[in-house]
C-alpha cells in the first residue's frame, strides 16, 4: 500500500514545555472505607460550563508498601475505585468505594465488589486501568489527558531513544482509581470528538494543527462529557513531539484520550514487547474502554510491529494479538446489550479504498464478539473519509463478510493533518491539505442520543454547512488530468476555464460532480439546472460487491484542480462521488446548478455551481 511512508520528514524539534508524566505517584497511604451501595447520579442535560473552571484535575493514587506487612500480595494487584468527593486524588474516610466498576490488567477483566475493591493477576509489563462508568469522570492532568491507568514494569523498558518506561519498582500495596460524579457523562445525549492522524513532524506542523482543527475544538463545548479521542499517528516518528501533542490538548474543553498509530512507535525496540513504551509512558494505555451516556467506547491498538527482524519502519501489520483479543472478549461480555458500542482503532477494520489489500487479521473474531450489538467502528490511518454502512459490500471483503456485507457502520475519519499538511496555506494559517479522496482535513464528531449514533464532520475552519465540493468534469478536464497525472503535484499549470464547456463537448460526457464527503449508501444528491426540476445524481460506486473504480472520469475535479497546482494527493478514487450528466442541448451562456445533498440521517446541505456553455 502507498500510504505508509512520508519521505523527507526528519526534523527534530525542541518541545515547547516538558509536561508531567501521566501518573503521579502518591507515597502517602489512604484508608479504604466500605460502602454497600452508591446511588445513581441524577440525569442531566449536557453541560456547557467553562471547562477550565470545572475540570476534575487529579491522578491515580498509588500507595507504596511501607513494610513487609503492608506489601502487596504476590502476583496480585489490588485497590479500590472510589468517589473522590474533595477531588484530592486520595481516598479519604468519607469517600465511598464504587461497586460494579470494571477494572483490567489489559488481559483479565473484573468488577469491583460492594466496597469498590478489586483484585487482578499481575504479569510483567502490564497496564492496569479502570473503565470509567456512566455518570462519573476520571481525573485529567494539566494537559486535559485522562488519568485512569497504572503501568507495572519493575525494571522499566530497555534503553530507548525517546525514554520509554522508567522503572516502576515493586508492586504497590494498592492502586486506587479516583473519579468524581459527572452530569456530563450521565446524560444520554453525548458528543464525542474524534481526531485522526494529527501527525505533526515538526514545529511548523504543530502550529498548523493549532491554527486549524484545535482552534475549531476550542470554540466548542459540546464534547465536555465524552471528550476527544485521538486515534493514532499523533506524531511523525519523532516521539519527543508528544510534548507538543499534550500542549495542543491543553487547549481543549474536555478530556483527551489517545490511541497509538504506526508513526507513534519506538522504532529502536525490535522485540515486539516495548515498541509502544514511550507512548504508554507519555499518553496512556495502548487499549482500554470507557462509558459515556448509554455508550461504551472501546479503544483498540490495531498496529503490530515489527513483523520481521531486522525491521524497517514499514514492517507493521494490522492486528490485535492474542492478549488484546482476550481482553476485548472479556470487556464486551461485561457490557449490557442495550448499550451502543463505539469501536475505535488507528487502522480501519476494513475499507473501501484498499478493499483488496487491507484487512485487520482478527476481523472475523471481532465481528463474532460484537454480533447482535449496536456498533459503529472508527479508523483513521489512510488520510481520507469513508462512510460505509451495514450491508455495503466490496469485492475485496467477500472472505471477511460474505454476501451479506458489513455487519455495522464503518467510518474512516478524515485526518487532522489532511494530506500531511500539504497544499496552499490559507489566510487563516493552515494548509488546504485536501486528501486523496477529495475530503478536506477536519474532525469527526459522534452525536449520540441514547443508543443512536450520528456522525458529523467539521472541516478545518469550523463551517459545518460546508459538506461537499461541486465541480465540472469535462473532456477538457480529463485531457488536462491525463497530461499531468504523472507530474510533480504543485508544479502543474492550472486548467484554463475549469467551469466552461463547449456545446460540442456536452455530447462527450460532461458531468456536474458532487463529492459529498460523508455521503454513503442511503444518501441522495439532486441537481437543479437553471431552476428546473431537480434530477437525481448517480453515485459512481454502488458498494454492491464491485471493485473500486479509479481514473479521470471517477475523480473529483475540484480536489484535483487544487492538488495538481498547489500540491497534495490524487483524488481519483472515492466512495462518495455523485455525477449528473449535463443535457447536450444547453444553450450558449451562463448556467447555474443547485445541488442538494441529503445524508443517510436525513440532513440536507446545498451548494451552487456557476458554469458556462461556449459555442
Amino acid at each position: 500500500m502507498k500510504f505508509f511512508a512520508r519521505p523527507g520528514k526528519t526534523n527534530q524539534i525542541t518541545p515547547l514545555r516538558i509536561t508531567a508524566g501521566t501518573l503521579v505517584v502518591l507515597a502517602a497511604s489512604a484508608g479504604l472505607t466500605a460502602a454497600n451501595s452508591v446511588p445513581d447520579p441524577e440525569p442531566a442535560a449536557k453541560t456547557t460550563a467553562d471547562w477550565n473552571s470545572s475540570a476534575y484535575r487529579g491522578s491515580v493514587q498509588v500507595i507504596r508498601a511501607q513494610d513487609e506487612k503492608s506489601a502487596a500480595k504476590d502476583n496480585t494487584l489490588e485497590g479500590v475505585v472510589f468517589e473522590d468527593r474533595n477531588k484530592n486524588s486520595k481516598q479519604d474516610a468519607n469517600e465511598p468505594g464504587l461497586p460494579n466498576v470494571t477494572v483490567s490488567n489489559s488481559r483479565d477483566v473484573v468488577t469491583t465488589d460492594g466496597q469498590g475493591r478489586y483484585e487482578l493477576p499481575v504479569f510483567e509489563n502490564m497496564t492496569a486501568f479502570v473503565t470509567q462508568p456512566r455518570g462519573f469522570q476520571v481525573p485529567v492532568d494539566q494537559d486535559n489527558v485522562a488519568q485512569f491507568s497504572y503501568i507495572h514494569l519493575p525494571k522499566g523498558s530497555p534503553k530507548l531513544k525517546y525514554g520509554g518506561i522508567a522503572p516502576t519498582g515493586e508492586l504497590p500495596e494498592a492502586v486506587n482509581f479516583p473519579m468524581t460524579r459527572s452530569a456530563a457523562t450521565q446524560s444520554p445525549d453525548q458528543s464525542c470528538a474524534i481526531g485522526a492522524d494529527v501527525q505533526t513532524y515538526n514545529q511548523k506542523e504543530v502550529e498548523y494543527a493549532r491554527k486549524g482543527a484545535f482552534t475549531d475544538l476550542v470554540a466548542r463545548t459540546d464534547y465536555t462529557g465524552c471528550g476527544a479521542l485521538f486515534i493514532g499517528d499523533l506524531v511523525g516518528n519523532d516521539l519527543s513531539v508528544f510534548a507538543q501533542t499534550r500542549e495542543l490538548t491543553s487547549m481543549l474543553n474536555g478530556p483527551a484520550r489517545f490511541l497509538p498509530g504506526n508513526h507513534d512507535i519506538d522504532f529502536d525496540s525490535l522485540d515486539g514487547v516495548h515498541e509502544f513504551a514511550t507512548f504508554r509512558a507519555k499518553l496512556g494505555p495502548e487499549y482500554y474502554s470507557y462509558d459515556t451516556g448509554k455508550t461504551h467506547v472501546v479503544a483498540l491498538n490495531t498496529i503490530e510491529y515489527p513483523t520481521k527482524v531486522p525491521a524497517k519502519r514499514s514492517d507493521y501489520t494490522y492486528q490485535l494479538g492474542k492478549q488484546q483479543l482476550q481482553w476485548l472478549r472479556a470487556d464486551i461480555a461485561k457490557v449490557p446489550k442495550n448499550k451502543a458500542i463505539v469501536l475505535a482503532g488507528h487502522s480501519p477494520l476494513l475499507e473501501f479504498f484498499y478493499n483488496d489489500e487491507h484487512s485487520t487479521k482478527e476481523v472475523k473474531d471481532i465481528y463474532k464478539i460484537l454480533k447482535g450489538r449496536e456498533v459503529v467502528s472508527l479508523g483513521g490511518h489512510t488520510h481520507m473519509s469513508e462512510n460505509l454502512r451495514k450491508g455495503d459490500l466490496m469485492k475485496g471483503w467477500l472472505d471477511e463478510v460474505g454476501e451479506a456485507g458489513l455487519p455495522f457502520t464503518h467510518l474512516t475519519v478524515p485526518a487532522v493533518a489532511g494530506q500531511w499538511y500539504d497544499g496552499r496555506v490559507t489566510e487563516n494559517g493552515y494548509p488546504t491539505s485536501i486528501q486523496r479522496d477529495g475530503t478536506p482535513p477536519g474532525v469527526l464528531t459522534l452525536d449520540i442520543k441514547n443508543s443512536k449514533i450520528t456522525e458529523r464532520f467539521t472541516p478545518t475552519g469550523g463551517d459545518e454547512s460546508k459538506q461537499m465540493a461541486v465541480g465540472l468534469n469535462t473532456p477538457a478536464y480529463r485531457d488536462w488530468y491525463e497530461e499531468n497525472v504523472d507530474k510533480d503535484y504543485g508544479t502543474v499549470p492550472a486548467l484554463k476555464n475549469p467551469l466552461s464547456v463547449s456545446r460540442a463537448d456536452l455530447a462527450k460526457d460532461t458531468w456536474v460532480t458532487t463529492n459529498f464527503w460523508m455521503g454513503s449508501t442511503g444518501s441522495t444528491v439532486n441537481v437543479s439546472i437553471d431552476g428546473k426540476a431537480p434530477a437525481k445524481s448517480v453515485r459512481t460506486q454502488s458498494l454492491t460487491g464491485e471493485s473500486a473504480l479509479t481514473g479521470a472520469q471517477y475523480s473529483d475535479p475540484v480536489a484535483i484542480a487544487e492538488q495538481f497546482v498547489h500540491g497534495g494527493g490524487l483524488a481519483e478514487k472515492t466512495s462518495h462521488l455523485w455525477r449528473l450528466e449535463l443535457p447536450n442541448n444547453l444553450k450558449v451562456g451562463s448556467h447555474t446548478a443547485k445541488v442538494t445533498a441529503t445524508d443517510v440521517h436525513g440532513r440536507s446541505f446545498t451548494d451552487k455551481l456557476e458554469f458556462e456553455v461556449t459555442d
